[in-house]
């Protein structure tokens, strides 16, 4: 919807054969009904507050009413009768009512020979075993939840709606399996509110460009249904879940987070380093992956080169520089490779080592390493195993250490010259370079000295 508004001018700004009028008319500003009631949906400074893909991550995944760009953009959805959010709200809230009676029905709700106790037994064993594994979830995946937070977030519907599923299938079993097959659905479940709540978090903090996360964390309710026969249900089950899962992927597809995590870090350094262009974030959107393998180092979209392990113990780097002699576990000439190494990057605010034979690359951080410091590393590594697989030479078959330390060398030098350059490019184009992402566990870091 287009607002005009309208601004006296003085008649000192008017040109001279302007008839300037002794009695300005100002319009009165009017909002129909239809203005006002999407504003209760939309967030307060719509659309400056927020950034350009939360329209279209609320249409598919929220709770909420479609929030929308453009008046158009409604009025045009609710004519084809195609709501994508309610849609998905309106499938996750079937299904969930469905498993629901499933649960209910194991337990032996109608069943007169039921026992009161067992269910709530059962009902305890469920609310431990999903507190225990929230508890161990939150250790295990509390670093990478933000980083990876479009994965997190898909990943989190998938453990829902597989619990929903072991739900269904629970009644058809015996008592001793079917506890086991509840109990294994209270750890989706927890799984799912783990990586759902942390993740959600992160895109909304991603959304929110005034501080409104409050407005943007809200949410409402859907319309629910009911199904009777066992067919009905597992036809509709399937077809909720599946309408489910197709809606949230499309949300994640639709964000384009601003951080430089592992993988857009790939598309955007091979990018730039290939051909001297930076990829803006809504452009890496549409080429990262939403599930990719941990550490993996792509040159743009090819196979995987290598892999790396940014912020590791000190101990894993010298064990791939000077690997210990099979039979006598001795280690030969360990502290001069080291301290070629530390002359190297003396600059720098890192230690990088490549191992070539195992294909990994060891990224030690020095104390007080700034988020652009371990941009810097991660796209020197993925520069050196780029260059090594593009060098065919004996020497590069061998990757001897002087070869391995010289192309280290080179390679360093190559991308500071440039380092400059991109940093101010990635700005220009949109990424937040001050936030680090690359990190995906408790890192550790290391002083030199002298």
């Amino acid at each position: 919807m287009m607002l005009e508004m309208y601004l006296p001018i003085p008649a000192s700004h008017l040109p001279p054969n302007f008839n300037v009028q002794k009695k300005t008319k100002y319009p009165t500003q009017t909002h129909n009904l239809w203005t006002r009631v999407l504003a209760v949906f939309l967030p307060a400074g719509y659309p400056h507050s927020v950034t350009e893909d939360y329209m279209w991550y609320q249409i598919y995944v929220s709770d909420l009413f479609p929030t929308l760009v453009a008046q158009q953009v409604l009025i045009e959805r609710i004519r084809l009768g195609v709501c994508q959010d309610s849609l998905q709200a309106f499938s996750s809230s079937i299904a969930g009512l469905l498993s629901s009676r499933a649960v209910l029905q194991g337990v032996g709700v109608g069943d007169a020979s039921a026992n009161p106790t067992t269910a709530l037994l059962l009902s305890i064993l469920q609310e431990s075993t999903g507190r225990i594994a929230t508890i161990l979830f939150a250790d295990r995946l509390g670093t990478s939840l933000s980083p990876e937070c479009k994965m997190y977030r898909l990943a989190a519907d998938i453990f829902n709606d597989a619990a929903m599923l072991l739900d269904c299938l629970s009644p058809a079993l015996p008592r001793g399996p079917r506890t086991l097959l509840l109990s294994t659905s209270s750890v989706l479940r927890a799984l799912c509110g783990v990586t759902a709540g942390s993740s959600k978090a992160s895109l909304s903090a991603h959304f929110a460009k005034w501080g409104n996360l409050g407005e943007l964390n809200a949410a409402g309710s859907v319309l629910v249904s009911y199904v009777s026969s066992p067919m009905t249900t597992w036809s509709c089950l399937i077809l909720l879940l599946s309408i489910h899962l197709a809606m949230n992927r499309a949300a994640v597809r639709a964000v384009s987070m601003h951080t430089l995590n592992r993988q857009r870090a790939n598309i955007v350094f091979s990018t730039f380093l290939d051909q001297g262009t930076v990829l803006s974030p809504k452009e890496v959107s549409l080429q990262e992956r939403i599930f990719e393998w941990g550490g993996v180092l792509r040159w743009r979209r090819s196979s995987p080169l290598a892999s790396a392990k940014i912020g590791h113990p000190l101990k894993d780097l010298l064990a791939s520089l000077a690997p210990a002699h099979e039979k006598t576990g001795s280690v030969r000439d360990a502290e001069a490779k080291m301290m070629r190494l530390i002359r190297l990057y003396s600059q720098e605010e890192f230690l990088l080592w490549y191992d070539a034979p195992q294909r990994v690359g060891h990224i030690a951080l020095k104390e007080g390493a700034a988020a652009k410091s371990q941009l810097k590393a991660w796209a020197l590594i993925l520069w050196i195993t780029q260059r090594h697989r593009m060098d065919g030479s004996a020497e590069a078959t061998s990757a001897s250490f002087e070869f391995t330390l010289d192309l280290q060398r080179s390679s360093l030098q190559d991308l500071s010259s440039r380092w400059s350059d991109c940093i101010q490019r990635l700005r220009t184009a949109g990424w937040d370079i001050d936030v680090a992402s690359l990190e995906t566990t408790s890192g550790s870091r290391i002083c030199v000295q002298g």
